[in-house]
């Protein structure tokens, strides 16, 4: 079982729902991330979202793409990437790490390479968003091979036949993206979103993480009162991109945003 796995099953026996923020790594400043991800940690996080910079981030709303451009700004690279996700473990090999990103620089380092590297430095599970499933076999097949779980995003348009075949190549939980648009949009239509997971429960029994259009703790709560877990990306990074010329700021502004997310999902 992967730790992954073994997270959401702790969290079920504890009747609590997963808290998975997204923050890109190198944002502000390289130096920013490891310590920010143990903050993560510190402030309720169950597990972490750590997005590789990419200059085309094709899913990504303006938040997150701003955040990409700062990472690049300072060279970071998917070897940086891993690097940091590696110092974290050093102090923490309990609290899953999952990669998320884009095709190019995997191919580019190369599936086996990637695969190894990512494994040994504590990576736990990798989301490829311009990977479609269809296309997604070798490089499933190395993820696995190297005890690393394949995430697979679904969506509200997704159909029945995609939606088992992206199931049954899925491993640790499925990302259930909330809406039609990319990460950051306002749309989140809660009643929606509960009946789209009542079925998609009916096709697997992997647990369902939910985000995109997560803004603040209200919206958290209502979607944790029926998902398995509640990630939350572009309104974390958002407040990091206003304090990006204050960076010691922004372990102290996360925490709080932080806090705040976990009381009303554990309230819910």
């Amino acid at each position: 079982m992967s730790r992954i796995s073994t997270c959401f099953s702790e969290l079920r026996k504890s009747h609590r729902k997963a808290l998975i923020p997204f923050v890109t790594a190198g944002d502000p400043e390289p130096s920013c991330t490891v310590p920010l991800l143990h903050a993560m940690v510190g402030a309720g996080a169950d597990m972490i979202e750590l997005g590789v910079p990419f200059s085309d981030p094709m899913a990504d709303g303006p938040a997150i793409q701003r955040s990409s451009e700062r990472a690049l700004r300072h060279g970071v690279s998917l070897r940086d990437v891993i690097n940091m996700v590696r110092q974290f473990s050093e102090d923490d090999r309990k609290t899953p790490v999952i990669l998320m990103g884009y095709l190019n620089p995997v191919e580019v380092m190369g599936y086996a390479r990637f695969a190894k590297a990512a494994r040994a430095a504590g990576v736990d599970g990798v989301l490829v968003v311009d990977l479609p499933p269809e296309e997604a076999d070798e490089l499933t097949h190395v993820l696995i091979k190297h005890h690393l779980d394949p995430v697979f995003l679904l969506a509200p348009t997704t159909n029945d036949m995609r939606l088992e075949a992206i199931c049954r190549a899925a491993r640790g939980f499925v990302y259930y993206v909330s809406l039609k648009g990319v990460t950051g949009s306002t749309r989140l239509d809660v009643v929606d979103v509960k009946l789209r997971l009542s079925h998609i429960r009916s096709k697997t029994q992997l647990p369902i993480g939910v985000g995109f259009g997560i803004k603040d703790a209200e919206s958290a709560a209502r979607i944790a009162a029926f998902s398995d877990a509640v990630i939350v990306g572009s309104a974390l990074v958002e407040r990091m991109g206003a304090l990006a010329k204050r960076p010691d700021k922004i372990e102290g502004e996360v925490t709080t945003f932080l806090k705040g997310l976990r009381r009303a999902i554990d309230a819910a």
